[in-house]
């Protein structure tokens, strides 16, 4: 608990601190909540003022702000080892724990083996090395360029900067990594077929991946990375058949398979992972945030067959890559309890539940009021709302009367994360039913507040 009072916190808010995803003007001029408490799944900020939290963190505190046994698992790591490198030649007994129960846990997925990260970015990263080191091993060194597609999200270092689908992470750093391609997304509500049925949606975008492969040439790239749920590009679920045939191309023409499980894996989509819900298996999964429920940095990018006989079974296969705090012992603790909780509470059912509520409340708030153009989720706790200024031309809305709309609904109870025009839901997995009511209820005073 800082030792400053309210005040002085208020007088410095954002004025020593540059904040992500925003300009320093914009935190000069609309200081960020100050957020002190946590308890459940709600937040309370330095006026008292408590809300649910139907952010979720960013995505990753599955489990709540309460989950004692998470707790309980770093502070008992800290007493009796809070750091030791896992470079060559050391490991701690934490990690070694953690593979295990990895391995077990994404068995389905046809995983075995983790390479240990700092976070989100920093798996994406990883994996897109190893996809180009795993091509050198089998003598194919011209594999080295990445599809993705639009709209996706893959975090913020170079290599996923490249490889995400919007603008907006990529403009202000360009020139980025070369050799980075993108189709078109299953995003029903915008594309640029005019399509509006999911499955012949599906089907054109896979045309569009054929088609850059034969443009490219199948032998000069390396992998296709993609999240089985676009997240931050406004919660963009894929018809069900689009996923396998993704897989099935990228077989056809050896092109490796990430998925981006940043977001969906350990539970989110109500199933425990984004490749098993939409069935395949793929050579790749960059995972993090649920990992430790948020309350430690740590990611894990989990590795199937192929990288595994290429890796293990070649003596040349030196990985020169890595992360100080890769397999950080305090965050392995972390996430072996957490996953141990996880499991326990089989988190999945509420998901599901839970983002039904969340999912029918939304379409019914769409009835009433016209600034929303599309409802989005259907699977697990991940539903968007996104907002327009005309539903007939699908005008995107005003910036300020999504503001209007975010900051009414935090207001009236619960907070919600508005991106572009588009309204973010991703609460705990452990939401109640009177929770999701909640988020409801504050949601229509948010949309009302905007239309009067």
């Amino acid at each position: 608990m800082t030792m400053k009072n309210a005040n002085f916190l208020k007088e410095n808010n954002a004025r020593q601190l540059w904040h992500p995803m925003t300009s320093p003007a914009d935190s000069h001029e609309n200081p960020p909540k100050i957020i002190t408490k946590a308890s459940g799944v709600s937040i309370t900020d330095i006026d008292g003022h408590t809300v649910v939290d139907a952010v979720g963190g960013l995505w990753n505190v599955n489990l709540g702000y309460s989950c004692q046994t998470v707790k309980d698992a770093i502070a008992q790591q800290l007493e009796t080892l809070p750091y030791y490198s896992t470079f060559r030649g050391t490991t701690n007994d934490a990690v070694i724990e953690l593979s295990y129960e990895l391995s077990e846990f994404f068995a389905a997925d046809g995983m075995s083996r983790s390479f240990f990260t700092s976070g989100g970015s920093d798996s994406v990263e990883t994996a897109l090395r190893l996809a180009r080191q795993y091509h050198n091993l089998r003598g194919e060194a011209g594999r080295v360029k990445f599809l993705s597609l639009k709209k996706g999200y893959h975090g913020t270092h170079i290599g996923g900067a490249s490889v995400n689908g919007n603008a907006n992470f990529r403009n202000a750093y360009e020139p980025l990594l070369p050799g980075c391609y993108h189709i078109p997304a299953p995003y029903t509500y915008r594309n640029p077929f005019n399509e509006t049925n999911p499955e012949k949606l599906a089907l054109l975008c896979i045309a569009a991946l054929e088609d850059e492969i034969a443009f490219q040439g199948a032998n000069t790239i390396a992998a296709m990375i993609m999240e089985p749920i676009l997240g931050a590009g406004g919660v963009i679920p894929p018809h069900k058949c689009f996923a396998p045939m993704v897989q099935e191309v990228c077989n056809r023409h050896g092109i490796l398979l990430i998925t981006d499980e940043v977001i969906t894996a350990y539970g989110r989509t109500g199933a425990w992972s984004g490749a098993r819900l939409w069935g395949i298996k793929p050579d790749m999964m960059a995972t993090a945030k649920a990992i430790t429920n948020g309350y430690f940095p740590f990611g894990a990018v989990m590795l199937g067959d192929r990288m595994v006989e290429t890796f293990e079974n070649n003596p040349a296969a030196n990985i020169g890559h890595g992360y100080t705090y890769s397999g950080h012992p305090v965050g392995a603790a972390a996430a072996i309890a957490c996953l141990a909780e996880t499991k326990r509470l089989n988190v999945i059912d509420n998901a599901a539940s839970r983002g039904d509520q969340l999912f029918e409340g939304c379409k019914s708030l769409m009835d009433k009021y016209p600034i929303i153009g599309d409802v989005r989720g259907g699977h697990g706790l991940m539903t968007a709302i996104e907002m327009v200024s005309d539903r007939a031309t699908k005008k995107p809305i005003d910036p300020d009367t999504a503001t209007t709309v975010q900051e009414v609904t935090y207001q009236s109870g619960a907070m919600v994360r508005v991106s572009g025009p588009n309204l973010i839901l991703s609460p705990s997995l452990v939401l109640t039913e009177q929770d999701a009511a909640g988020i409801l209820t504050a949601l229509d005073a948010g949309f009302k507040a905007a239309c009067d």
